[in-house]
């Protein structure tokens, strides 16, 4: 079934955000979030049809400083202000995790829906944990993948990929597709590759929709300042289900084991061979996962 085409949702904090829906209106409301620097495009359109031929009513989105949303380019971010965050330094950043959620919810009710099924990946994790506990009355299940607490001391980060992460972007469109192929060899799953040519349309489209290296950077202060959750995710009462692969380089696996481990009745899915990424070849397994939680949703 075929997207509805590119929207803009006009918040009243001064948001734009730019959308996309798949699926028939009156079908329970799932929302697609994604992670750091990722526009919507990063949830496949063959997903996103999959997902609504099982009955569900889809919506992917940008995120405030990805693709065509609203870029907060009035907050410049140094090397410096990433160190004093990653230090626990740093008090006053563009705006949170909790902002990031807001958004989300501004998008919902832009949309009509009172209530959605939640489902975020890596950072999108954490905004879908955020949203749930800031207004648990409206989620109505929960899929966080590959995602962690915001415990510093789990879901980290294996050294290999911290210099892919802070490296430099270039100056240009070509530059950008260069290191987005790098970054994609070193955290991609080892047992369900992507091929250069997939992973360089996915970088030329994801450049030309308005990628910004400063963008990342407010995104990337966002994750390292956010609150620890595991207490407030311990008084979620609604469907919970956590997949993790587990050659995960970029958020541990421990972030999914502690994400699970803190939600009361959460299932855990552990994927061996999945690293840091949605491949096509795991695509029906994470549509039963969602499907699955929110099966459990009409059952309670």
């Amino acid at each position: 079934m075929a997207g509805s085409g590119e929207q803009f949702a006009h918040l009243p904090t001064g948001i734009d955000l730019c959308h996309e829906t798949f699926g028939d209106a009156g079908d329970p409301p799932v929302l697609l979030v994604m992670g750091l620097g990722g526009p919507m495009g990063w949830w496949s359109p063959t997903f996103c049809e999959a997902l609504s031929r099982r009955g569900l009513f889809v919506i992917r989105y940008d995120n405030r400083d990805t693709g065509r949303s609203t870029k907060i380019r009035q907050h410049r971010v140094s090397r410096l202000d990433i160190v004093k965050a990653a230090a626990g330094l740093l008090k006053n950043p563009p705006y949170r995790i909790t902002d990031l959620a807001d958004d989300a919810w501004g998008l919902l009710d832009h949309l009509g829906l009172e209530r959605a099924h939640l489902v975020g990946v890596s950072m999108g994790g954490m905004i879908v944990q955020t949203m749930a506990i800031t207004r648990p009355d409206r989620a109505a299940s929960l899929t966080s993948i590959m995602s962690t607490t915001g415990r510093r001391t789990v879901g980290y980060q294996h050294p290999k990929v911290l210099p892919g992460l802070f490296a430099s972007s270039g100056r240009t469109r070509d530059d950008y597709v260069a290191r987005s192929l790098r970054s994609t060899r070193m955290i991609s799953s080892p047992d369900f590759p992507t091929t250069d040519e997939v992973a360089r349309a996915r970088a030329y489209e994801t450049y030309d929709r308005g990628w910004t290296a400063s963008g990342v950077a407010r995104q990337l202060l966002a994750i390292l300042t956010q609150s620890d959750r595991t207490a407030a995710l311990a008084r979620l009462d609604l469907p919970v289900t956590v997949v993790h692969g587990l050659r995960d380089p970029l958020v541990h696996r421990s972030g999914g084991k502690a994400t699970a481990g803190a939600i009361p009745g959460a299932e855990h899915i552990e994927v061996p061979g999945m690293a840091h990424d949605l491949p096509a070849q795991l695509d029906g397994t994470f549509i039963d996962a969602i499907v699955g939680t929110i099966e459990r949703s009409v059952h309670r």
